[in-house]
């Protein structure tokens, strides 16, 4: 069951009781990601993801995470391309704990944000590019991808974590222009789970966040007219110092919410999901991979990307694997899937799905998203019912429709080749 509010304010509050077990989970979404920058302003959603836990006017730097664990709790957040998100796990009776962190630097961030900090943590995101992206192998496949998918001007063809340079020339004013357009009660969703009384917790929202201004409606991203599903494949070969070749296919895909969302996440699962999948019975049994794998990208408001990945052996040809990856994609397509295929999938699915609801910070953060992004808290728990109601038919028509090979962007890493010794004259 979920309980959804709305506060005067705009905020949007969806409550999860569970009585089993003394925790409670809160999740707070703001729909703001890197789809939302500016050109030449990339990365400030992820900056904010640091910067929200450098203290506000009355809690200190660092001081967030200190107080939650403090009481056995835990803190986090994540920026996507769609959305940037917070959530604390943490005992029951420690939810007003959580519940005044998050709307103490909602309402007064900004008076602690100095230039220090703002300095400070453009320190600390371009070392999570240089530890995450530049020196780990195949680390800059996303951002490829992304701008092998979408055309230039595209809110989706960069990176979250942004441009070194954009974000060397941020100001203090740009990073404070930025919370104000996008942090506010009315671009928010607060998801709370677990062991919660529906109206104790109402109060606490009530008493920590109503009395907070609405604040500005956020502007509506800007998309191109070129559609990224219409512009033909495009492909990309680079040298890297990796240990093995590895191949890459991602297609634009209808986005979540849309009616085959569902479909594609099957078809993914067919494809490159554990060792009964179809990549992986033709290339890696056959010894041509090391190792296959496909998922979706949920993107909200263009079109999506589903992704596969082939890590080959040493000595492989690319493109015959590529070839072999894209001859499997048809033949799902020309044939569908076995009902013993669809079978294992549903199982996977409904064993996961189980799994997820039973951690609480998971379904916080899957009701959250949920409630963000659709406005539909309750879809949580129709997961299985959508995945059981998918059928060969419906696998086929996708696969014909989006998997086709002019739809994809094709990426492939291939090891550098060793320099020369020069001998001294």
């Amino acid at each position: 069951m979920i309980e959804r509010y709305e506060l005067a304010n705009g905020l949007v509050v969806c409550l999860s009781p569970n009585r089993s077990i003394p925790v409670v989970a809160v999740s707070l979404w703001y729909r703001v990601g890197s789809a939302d920058e500016a050109p030449g302003r990339t990365g400030l959603a992820h900056l904010f993801e640091h910067l929200m836990f450098q203290g506000s006017l009355n809690v200190g730097k660092a001081e967030h995470f200190a107080l939650i664990q403090a009481v056995g709790g835990r803190a986090n957040a994540a920026t996507g391309i769609d959305r940037t998100f917070y959530h604390e796990r943490l005992p029951a009776h420690q939810l007003e704990l959580a519940l005044w962190l998050e709307a103490e630097r909602l309402a007064h961030l900004l008076p602690g944000l100095d230039q220090a900090k703002l300095d400070n943590q453009r320190d600390v995101v371009r070392n999570e590019r240089r530890l995450k992206i530049d020196n780990l192998p195949y680390g800059d496949a996303e951002e490829l991808l992304q701008s092998l998918v979408y055309p230039s001007a595209h809110p989706y063809a960069h990176e979250i974590i942004g441009s070194m340079e954009d974000l060397a020339a941020a100001t203090l004013e740009d990073v404070h222009r930025f919370f104000e357009t996008y942090y506010s009660p009315s671009n928010a969703v607060l998801a709370i789970a677990g062991d919660v009384d529906p109206s104790s917790a109402i109060g606490m929202v009530e008493r920590h966040f109503g009395k907070l201004p609405r604040g500005r409606v956020a502007p509506p991203r800007v998309f191109p007219a070129e559609d990224p599903a219409r512009i033909g494949p495009s492909s990309l070969r680079v040298e890297r110092s990796v240990a093995l070749p590895r191949v890459y296919m991602s297609y634009p895909i209808p986005p979540l919410g849309s009616d085959t969302w569902d479909v594609s996440e099957v078809i993914a699962d067919l494809l490159g999901r554990g060792r009964a999948s179809r990549l992986y019975s033709t290339l890696v049994r056959k010894e041509r991979a090391q190792e296959a794998n496909a998922w979706t990208y949920p993107l909200l408001d263009d079109p999506a990307r589903l992704t596969i990945e082939v890590t080959t052996r040493v000595a492989a040809d690319t493109e015959e694997v590529a070839a072999a990856v894209l001859e499997e994609v048809e033949r799902l397509g020309d044939t569908g899937p076995a009902d013993s295929e669809l079978d294992r999938v549903r199982h996977l699915r409904h064993t996961e799905h189980a799994a997820d609801m039973e951690r609480t910070q998971e379904k916080a953060d899957r009701i959250g998203m949920y409630a963000s992004l659709l406005g539909t808290p309750e879809r949580v728990n129709e997961e299985l019912a959508r995945y059981e109601g998918v059928d060969r038919g419906q696998v086929c028509d996708f696969v014909s429709r989006f998997l086709i090979p002019d739809r994809r962007a094709q990426l492939t890493y291939v090891p550098q080749a060793p320099a020369r010794a020069t001998r001294g004259q």
